[in-house]
């Protein structure tokens, strides 16, 4: 169901912005026909009576809207009961609504004396986002910490998902067709200048690997698992670094107009201020065509695309 005729009906406690700008780490890409922004459970079922396909906004830090911006309602779990955080620094647990920044959580365990979230320190998303994606890096993973995952499906029902229950795997959670409302953690007591210095070090590793100054969009493809042994790269059945083939490659410094493949770290695309979405989308496909004709491997993007192109990614309706 796309815009029902009967949004007019909810206008009154919900807040809905029409032709809105969506905010993402590129800074560039189309606008949204509807944004939404429910303040409790209530109004997100009150979304999806409108839209039931609506697409769900997080940090924008993953996500490129195609510059004809997106059809349908695009709904922000910004506001305070998805925010909240209860954080019970005796037993380790930790439990947050989806919209909670995860870089804000992280330090607030840190202060805490909560150790284990700080593996993610870098990472610009939203909770639930980074549920839905299985945010991590070279130090861990989101799914180390969860013990259950509250969410709502599509028609209305809430659920609560034990993390035995989940389907956790390298990017993935395989709750995309969810909207995630909750998430209950699990962290370990530690000494909080430990822990610190934990994070200090993972950031540190962050921005001498990674172009955190620029406008980008973090790691735009998955790293592959290679199907056949390539010599200096890996062996069959191997997860190699998707930035290394694009390295490998000669992509490092391919631009499209104003989309360059970033010098500092090949996985990454950076955008001037002159760029359009489209330039991406370009050199996203340039680059794939390329590794796949030097090593026959096919890039899986992690970037999550709205718009025109949302045909290729109509398992992702979450962005972190």
């Amino acid at each position: 169901m796309r815009l029902s005729a009967s949004i007019d009906h909810f206008r009154q406690s919900l807040v809905i912005e029409q032709n809105a700008q969506v905010s993402t780490w590129f800074h560039i890409g189309g606008r949204a026909e509807q944004l939404a922004l429910p303040k409790n459970s209530d109004e997100l079922i009150q979304c999806l009576e409108i839209d039931d396909e609506f697409n769900v906004l997080g940090e924008g830090a993953n996500l490129l809207v195609n510059d004809t911006g997106v059809e349908g309602l695009v709904v922000s779990l910004q506001t305070d009961e998805f925010k909240h955080t209860e954080i019970d620094a005796t037993t380790g647990i930790v439990r947050a609504g989806s919209g909670a920044a995860l870089p804000a959580l992280i330090n607030r365990c840190v202060r805490n004396g909560l150790g284990g979230l700080e593996v993610l320190s870098g990472i610009p998303a939203t909770l639930g986002g980074a549920v839905i994606m299985n945010a991590g890096g070279a130090f861990g993973s989101l799914s180390d910490f969860v013990i259950s995952v509250t969410a709502i499906d599509r028609a209305g029902r809430t659920h609560v998902f034990e993390r035995s229950q989940i389907d956790f795997g390298y990017r993935q959670s395989l709750l995309n067709h969810l909207i995630i409302t909750e998430v209950v953690l699990q962290l370990e007591q530690g000494d909080i200048g430990e822990i610190k210095s934990n994070l200090n070090r993972c950031m540190d590793y962050k921005s001498k690997s990674q172009p955190l100054g620029e406008k980008s969009a973090g790691c735009v493809f998955k790293n592959p698992v290679l199907l056949k042994e390539l010599e200096g790269i890996g062996v069959a059945n191997t997860r190699v670094g998707a930035g290394m083939l694009i390295d490998r490659a000669g992509c490092k410094g391919l631009a499209v107009r104003g989309a360059q493949v970033s010098q500092v770290h090949a996985n990454f695309m950076t955008t001037t201020k002159d760029a359009k979405a489209q330039d991406v989308i370009e050199l996203i496909s340039l680059v794939q065509h390329r590794v796949f004709d030097v090593f026959g491997v096919t890039l899986e993007r992690e970037l999550v695309i709205w718009g025109d192109d949302e045909h290729i990614n109509r398992s992702t309706k979450e962005s972190i």
